[in-house]
């Protein structure tokens, strides 16, 4: 990857790209330090009770526990990304729209901004709502009531937020990759490093710690192998194109493969799940705190909540393969081109041959990520008391572990795009 990214340097265009795309992942940054105005962000995120705020800080970098101007991060855009994406399987229209080529792409990125920003506003409120104590009444006036204290920091948060929407959409447009993925993945960076950095200094205490760090890093080195490993696992499935004779030239008779991919549905399973069982916890924490029986029940490191995490990442990989992956479709458009797979015939035979594929290989793949999404929490289970080892599981989640490797392959693989296609149009001049 370094080494694409150093023949990228040399061509003008892709170096302008790149460091647009660094100068705007610098002003995020920037805007992650920058205190909203009204709140004192001491105490703001808490591990134990608030899981989901913890995830949102740690996508962003550390934004809301500093309680900046983009506090919210992407978390609210990459939310409304799902929930539009799982409407246009549910609702028939917003299929029609989602296959409706560039026009009806403008229109779902048009709900998706829409959908962001009232969920932007519904977890501005709940921050203010869950943390009502750290707000300043000296902030804007003396003797300010809390209420307008608190519609102001709602104010400034949700701007935050659709202010770091417009961010990724200009690295997109104007940068390299997916401007989303790479907040994200420069969020996750930051807290890394500052978790890393905090573990160092715990050393000067305790010199045996220095142990954990150690097997830390050969953890991690493991770990990210075997995502790499998995990402780009696939089963090809043989296809056979006939030969067509259309006048006096010959077409088809080649052979090719329909790519399977082991995790086809990325980190999207371990997101939903974690979201569906920490959300509840989340709003009892807000208007319930004196409630504890969800969190001794199902807080994150119970066994409880481990077993029902497993179980829904195995209902979501399934669900988002059916969603990515349409066997029927897939053997309607091999028929009508011609073609067939060895010993199978066409029609509903080959959705049938395609569906049994699809369905052993996603069976594997929602393994892996079930694996991967539970080493936090059964490696609290194993460090027991020895809580200063926690600030190690935390500089790495296993959401973060998927993010930082997808996005890192995905850059790689899109900078060899364009340099190779700079040079199919350098040898068609």
């Amino acid at each position: 990857m370094f080494k694409t990214i150093a023949n990228a340097f040399k061509i003008k265009d892709l170096r302008k790209k790149i460091i647009i795309t660094l100068l705007l992942l610098v002003v995020y940054r920037v805007g992650c330090y920058l205190p909203a105005i009204g709140f004192d962000a001491q105490n703001i995120v808490s591990s134990d009770t608030l899981s989901i705020f913890s995830l949102m800080d740690m996508v962003s970098g550390g934004a809301l526990s500093n309680m900046s101007v983009l506090a919210l991060g992407v978390s609210p855009y990459i939310t409304a990304s799902i929930v539009i994406q799982l409407l246009s399987v549910a609702i028939p229209s917003m299929e029609r729209l989602s296959k409706s080529g560039e026009d009806g792409r403008r229109k779902i990125n048009f709900y998706t901004r829409i959908a962001a920003l009232v969920l932007a506003l519904a977890q501005a409120i709940g921050i203010v709502v869950g943390y009502s104590g750290n707000l300043d009444p000296n902030a804007l006036w003396v003797g300010a009531p809390t209420w307008l204290i608190g519609c102001g920091v709602v104010l400034i948060l949700t701007a935050g937020g659709m202010f770091t929407v417009w961010l990724g959409e200009r690295i997109t447009d104007l940068g390299v990759g997916n401007g989303m993925s790479l907040l994200i993945f420069v969020g996750i960076l930051s807290s890394a490093s500052k978790s890393i950095k905090d573990a160092f200094v715990l050393t000067a205490s305790d010199i045996n710690y220095l142990w954990y760090i150690v097997i830390f890093v050969i953890a991690v080195i493991a770990i990210f192998a075997l995502i790499v490993f998995v990402d780009g696992a696939e089963r090809r499935v043989p296809v056979q194109y006939a030969k067509q004779i259309k006048g006096r030239k010959m077409y088809g008779g080649q052979s090719t493969y329909i790519p399977i991919r082991v995790n086809g549905s990325g980190v999207m399973p371990i997101i939903l799940a974690s979201t569906l069982l920490t959300l509840p916890q989340m709003i009892i924490s807000i208007f319930w705190p004196h409630v504890t029986w969800y969190q001794e029940w199902l807080g994150t490191n119970s066994w409880l909540y481990i077993v029902l995490t497993a179980v829904f990442i195995l209902l979501f990989a399934f669900f988002y393969a059916k969603i990515t992956f349409d066997p029927n479709d897939i053997s309607k458009r091999i028929q009508q081109q011609g073609g067939f797979i060895p010993g199978i015939r066409a029609g509903k035979p080959t959705a049938d041959h395609l569906g049994k594929i699809s369905g052993r290989i996603t069976f594997f793949g929602a393994i892996f990520l079930a694996v991967i999404a539970l080493i936090p929490s059964l490696a609290f289970k194993a460090i027991g008391d020895y809580t200063n080892a926690s600030v190690l599981i935390n500089a790495f989640s296993a959401t973060g572990l998927m993010i930082v490797v997808s996005v890192a392959l995905e850059l790689d693989k899109q900078l060899e795009a364009q340099m190779l296609m700079r040079n199919y149009k350098g040898f068609l001049n």
